[in-house]
């Protein structure tokens, strides 16, 4: 098994679920005490926060090309970013670093055209919302159509993201608030919903949402694992 080379930290909580994902669908695929090879690079998320909050895209560009150069130096055959949101200077990781880098909209973007989905809600940070680095690649890469909550959906589901969930902290109330969002897309004519922040599958699972549910974090750990395993 190749090993697979993770940014994370932004945050650390959705880096947890990376590693446990990893591992389980490595010993889902190889059975016994196999887990996956794995390297991760920590950043900061204070300081990331801040920069995008400055919209400063070039330091904070610098700054993941930095970590994925760490990751490629220790071994790392392949480069996973645990983050949506900083897919946004994916162009400035995958200049500077000499294996794969695996974009976080293209497993999910297979799983939906394979399910039949052509139109589907996003639910994410509101840079990964409003910003076209996403919802373009959905789009011009996979044909597929993101839709996004109407102005105050969008700011909820922001908040809830970066006052709750990157704390680790998980609220009935913020659940219900995901869920009339989700209706409303629905509403809208979306066929699935795309849970398009890493964080957010900490909050809603299938059973949560009305529309079927396209977990990007399980979607994006699961792909490393089958590159990392088919690569060997």
């Amino acid at each position: 098994m190749k090993t697979i080379g993770v940014i994370g930290g932004m945050s650390w909580e959705s880096s947890a679920e990376y590693y446990r994902l990893l591992n389980r669908y490595a010993k889902a695929r190889l059975g016994g005490h196999h887990n996956a090879r794995s390297l991760m690079a920590t950043v900061d998320f204070a300081e990331v926060e801040a920069l995008q909050r400055a919209g400063d895209w070039d330091a904070l560009g610098a700054q993941m090309a930095q970590a994925a150069q760490h990751l490629e130096r220790g071994g790392a055959d392949i480069v996973l970013l645990a983050t949506n949101t900083m897919h946004r200077v994916c162009g400035a990781i995958e200049a500077t670093i000499g294996v794969p880098f695996l974009h976080i909209a293209d497993p999910t973007g297979r799983a939906l055209r394979a399910a039949g989905v052509t139109r589907a809600g996003l639910l994410g940070t509101r840079y990964t919302m409003e910003q076209d680095f996403y919802v373009g690649r959905l789009r011009d890469v996979h044909g597929i159509e993101a839709i996004v909550p109407d102005d105050a959906g969008r700011a909820d589901v922001h908040r809830i993201i970066y006052d709750e969930l990157c704390h680790g902290k998980v609220a009935e109330e913020s659940r219900r608030v995901y869920q009339r969002v989700i209706d409303d897309l629905k509403a809208r004519g979306a066929q699935a919903v795309i849970l398009g922040c890493t964080e957010i599958t900490l909050l809603i699972g299938k059973e949560d949402s009305a529309l079927p549910v396209f977990d990007t974090t399980a979607l994006h750990a699961q792909a490393a694992v089958d590159w990392a395993i088919g690569a060997t």
